[in-house]
């Protein structure tokens, strides 16, 4: 089709794209030089210049042609390779079109000006001047030029966002020999059935199973969830996420292109080199445009060749050229792209990527408005959103007990933590003899005081000891919510609840989606009682929680099914 070549696999490669430089670098030449061009031709029309021209006609057509012969022959050489090669291959397109548009109008500008003795008085204006049209030949270029850098930058965006996707993967991993030596070896080296380790900190290196140790595995990634997922012996992992706490061995399963983080990319990239339905409608009609056009010129040179005003043969390129130059651009072969670009380019700098370049188009059909939890309603980030303190504990002393012992920790919930007695002003004293618990929680000495903070079982002996504070919290209380339980010295101090807080401006975006006629579903790999706790809250009555990314697509086919658009 003469368009630019899309990848077929991603790269990382973070060199400019070739192509967009030399678009670019055509473009901006080429508008330097049409300008004077078009200011010329198109002075004649305003009544004070035509009055007191300040070059003459003859003048003006020799400046035309020096200025627009570098636009045409070098910034729109790389339109007229289209152009023969759609010839040499028999497949017409928007290109076609403009080689004989820009060649005819130039070409015929080019001879009017060089040969003007070859043409008629009849067709010579006051002063002996022939009719140029060099702008006409130059602005297309122009035009055409911008519409690709903006494509080929709107494409470079949507890449962009791939490449950021393939960076979750590891550059390496750490495999373990069958006679028990830990190695650092390239990612790509990894096979089915290799064990790894999993350290503190690491990124899990492809899709597997934990065969031994425990850590608390941030999947937010993959599910959105922001507070890590505890993972014990016999679960899967998913490849790019991110091993918080713990250590542990886990047997590789899915390598390469066939794991999640793998599939999801090449999902994007597919989508990328899509096409909607009305772009290849203007495949269609270009493939009948162009023949026609050329015929139209053919009759209109045949006609004034056989029955026109002598001499014919002057008249009848003329009337040839014209119905060229006037049926280039096609407007149908350039507005299409260009406003799917432009639609594709406005997402990106939004944040949006499109499935694929159909979606777009079927944007105004649309019923139902699907839409993920964390980021998207919620900040993504927990934070702390409840104290509850027993007898004679303040709310500055739990927070500052919990916030001491969570200090040396990498858990986000004590990031949480931590951030709210910052942002309180609390001194937070340093905590000796610091120990994390792996799926517990984390455990030191702060100010003389024993301090426990994690699950209720470890911050209490019998299990039992928050049972009161619980009633205080409330179901509804901890809805969407993770406690921290904290304990000092072996009795119950309290309890914090951190939670991903909704986003201010969610509310009122849900309103405005409702008053358009949408139907809003929340779809979400958080688990039943978080997504509910948030739909709750924001009105949504549609939920579907507990899916991962690969998996919601047939969710999304299931709505469809049902009639949903």
């Amino acid at each position: 089709c003469g368009m630019a070549l899309e990848p077929a696999a991603v790269s990382l490669d973070e060199s400019e794209d070739p192509e967009l430089r030399d678009m670019r670098r055509r473009f901006w030449a080429g508008l330097v030089l049409t300008l004077p061009v078009f200011v010329l031709a198109m002075a004649d029309i305003v009544p004070a210049y035509k009055a007191a021209p300040l070059i003459s006609p003859a003048a003006s057509a020799w400046v035309e042609l020096l200025f627009s012969t570098p636009v045409v022959l070098w910034a729109g050489s790389v339109f007229f390779r289209r152009f023969w090669d759609s010839l040499r291959r028999r497949s017409l397109n928007m290109f076609t079109l403009i080689g004989l548009g820009v060649g005819s109008a130039y070409g015929y500008s080019a001879v009017a000006i060089l040969f003007p003795s070859l043409f008629p008085d009849s067709l010579k204006e006051n002063g002996g001047a022939i009719q140029t049209y060099f702008e006409a030949a130059s602005v297309i270029v122009v035009l055409v030029l911008l519409g690709q850098v903006i494509e080929l930058k709107a494409r470079r965006r949507t890449g962009e966002a791939l490449k950021a996707l393939m960076g979750l993967a590891p550059k390496s991993a750490r495999r373990i020999t069958n006679d028990g030596v830990e190695q650092n070896v390239p990612l790509e080296t990894i096979s089915k059935g290799d064990i790894l380790r999993v350290r503190p900190g690491e990124k899990v290196p492809v899709d597997g199973v934990i065969e031994e140790g425990v850590g608390a595995v941030d999947e937010s990634m993959v599910t959105g969830e922001p507070l890590p997922v505890e993972k014990t012996k016999g679960e899967k992992l998913i490849g790019g996420t991110l091993n918080t706490t713990g250590s542990f061995i886990m047997r590789a399963e899915k390598v390469g292109a066939e794991t999640l983080l793998a599939r999801i990319v090449q999902s994007v990239a597919e989508a990328q080199r899509s096409r909607a339905p009305v772009q290849k409608l203007a495949d269609k009609a270009a493939a009948w445009f162009v023949p026609a056009v050329a015929l139209a010129a053919a009759a209109a040179f045949a006609a004034w060749a056989s029955f026109g005003p002598e001499p014919r043969l002057a008249h009848a390129l003329v009337a040839a050229v014209s119905v060229l130059i006037i049926a280039c651009p096609c407007a149908l072969g350039l507005a299409t792209p260009m406003s799917v670009v432009v639609a594709m380019g406005k997402g990106a700098a939004a944040g949006v990527l499109f499935k694929d370049a159909e979606a777009i188009e079927l944007l105004r059909k649309v019923d139902t408005l699907v839409v993920d939890k964390t980021g998207t309603l919620t900040e993504g980030k927990p934070r702390l959103a409840g104290i509850f303190c027993a007898a004679g504990i303040s709310d500055e002393k739990l927070l500052g007990l919990a916030a001491s012992v969570e200090m040396a920790s990498e858990h986000p919930l004590a990031e949480a933590i931590v951030s709210a007695a910052r942002e309180r002003g609390l001194t937070i004293p340093k905590a000796e003899s610091f120990k994390a618990f792996p799926g517990q929680g984390v455990a030191g000495i702060v100010l003389g005081s024993a301090v426990v903070a994690g699950n209720a079982g470890f911050a209490s002996k019998d299990g039992d000891g928050f049972s009161d504070l619980l009633g205080s919290v409330g179901k509804a209380g901890l809805e969407g919510a993770t406690p921290l339980f904290v304990s000092a010295d072996g009795r119950p101090a309290g309890i914090l609840v951190v939670k991903d807080q909704i986003k201010p401006t969610s509310r009122e975006a849900l309103r405005l989606l409702r008053e358009e006629g949408l139907r809003v579903v929340m779809l979400t790999g958080d688990n039943k009682a978080t997504a509910d706790s948030v739909a709750k809250e924001l009105g949504i009555e549609e939920v579907i929680a507990g899916v991962l990314p690969d998996q919601k697509g047939a969710s999304i086919k299931k709505l469809k099914d049902d009639g949903r658009m």
